[in-house]
C-alpha cells in the first residue's frame, strides 16, 4: 500500500481489489473438499440462514476455514457456506452474508460471488430483510425484486470501479436486465400453485450502506424515487454476478414499515426485523425450494 499511486491512494476499491489468482486459488480449495458442483448459488439474509437446513447430503464450510474468506459478524447470520442438494438440484448457500456497515470495503462483500462464478454457479438467488417503503405493502408480504437503486454506488462504492478482470467480464456491463424476468415469471407461478399469492409483491430494492436505519426525510427521498422496500445489502452481489455473466433471482422479506410520519411512535429495529423474519420463513423457504426445483 505504501507504494500505491497518488490516484490508488484515493481510490478506496482500488487498493483493496484482489486478483483473479486470489478468487481462484478459494474456488479450487471448495473443489477439492466437496463432490457437490452446484449450478445455483443462495445467498440467505438477516433470518434467512434456514433456507441451507433444507439441503440433503450436505457439506458445511465454517468462513474461517474457507481460504480468503470473510467473516460474518450480523446476528441472524450463521456465517458458513453450505453444499447440498436441494430437491435434487445440487446448489451452495451462504448462510450469511456481508455488508459495508461491517467495516468491509466492496471487494471483499462481493467476494464470494467471483468465486461462485469460479465454482461454475450459473444462477443466483439473493434473499434480503427490507423494510417496506410501498405504502400498499404490509410487514410479511414477500417482494420479488424487479429492479434496484444502488445508492452507494451513486458516490462510487461500485465493485466493478478499478481494473477490470476480463475473465469475469466486460469493462462496462449493462444492468437494465439485471433480474432475471423469466425466473421472476416462474416465481409468481410457483407462488401462485403454493397458495403465497395473496402476500406476493413487486418492486424496486433500494440499497443504503447502514447500519443507521432511515430517517423520515430519507425515507421520502427514496419513496420519491420509486423504491419499494429499502436494506443494506444485496446490490453489490448481484452487479458483479451480472458482471459475470450469472442469471440473478431476488426476494425481499418486507419485515417493517420504514416511518414516515413525524407524529409516529414506531422505531425500526433489528429484533423486529428477525422476529418477522421467523414468522414468514417458511413461506419464503418453500417459494424458493420449489423455484429451484422448476428451473
Amino acid at each position: 500500500m505504501t507504494n500505491a499511486s497518488p490516484i490508488e491512494k484515493y481510490c478506496f476499491v482500488s487498493i483493496y481489489s484482489y486478483s483473479y489468482e486470489e478468487y481462484k486459488e478459494t474456488a479450487d480449495w471448495l473443489l477439492a473438499n466437496t463432490d457437490i458442483r452446484p449450478k445455483v448459488a443462495i445467498i440467505c439474509g438477516s433470518g434467512l440462514g434456514g433456507l441451507a437446513d433444507l439441503l440433503d447430503n450436505k457439506n458445511v464450510f465454517p468462513y474461517n476455514t474457507i481460504p480468503r474468506f470473510p467473516h460474518s459478524t450480523v446476528q441472524g447470520h450463521k456465517g458458513q457456506l453450505v453444499f447440498g442438494e436441494l430437491n435434487g438440484k445440487q446448489c451452495v448457500c451462504m448462510q450469511g452474508r456481508f455488508h459495508f456497515y461491517e467495516g468491509y470495503n466492496v471487494a471483499t462483500v462481493t467476494y464470494p460471488v467471483r468465486v461462485f462464478f469460479l465454482l461454475g454457479i450459473e444462477t443466483v438467488i439473493v434473499t434480503n430483510a427490507a423494510g417496506g417503503l410501498n405504502p400498499k405493502f404490509k410487514v410479511g408480504d414477500i417482494m420479488l425484486i424487479r429492479d434496484h437503486i444502488n445508492m452507494p454506488g451513486f458516490a462510487g462504492q461500485n465493485p466493478l470501479c478499478g481494473h477490470n478482470e476480463e475473465r469475469f467480464g466486460v469493462r462496462f456491463p449493462c444492468m437494465s436486465d439485471a433480474y432475471d424476468r423469466d425466473l421472476a415469471r416462474l416465481a409468481r407461478e410457483t407462488a401462485q400453485d403454493l397458495g403465497c399469492a395473496s402476500f406476493l409483491q413487486e418492486g424496486v430494492y433500494c440499497m443504503l450502506a447502514g447500519p443507521s436505519y432511515e430517517t423520515i426525510a430519507e425515507c421520502r427521498v427514496l419513496q420519491l424515487l420509486g423504491a419499494d422496500a429499502v436494506g443494506m445489502s444485496t446490490v453489490p452481489e448481484v452487479v458483479v454476478a451480472r458482471h459475470c455473466g450469472m442469471r440473478v433471482f431476488g426476494l425481499s422479506l418486507i419485515t417493517n414499515k420504514v416511518v414516515t410520519d413525524y407524529d409516529s411512535k414506531e422505531r425500526a429495529n433489528h429484533e423486529e426485523v428477525l422476529a418477522t423474519t421467523r414468522m414468514r420463513t417458511e413461506d419464503l423457504q418453500k417459494i424458493v425450494s420449489n423455484l429451484v426445483t422448476n428451473m
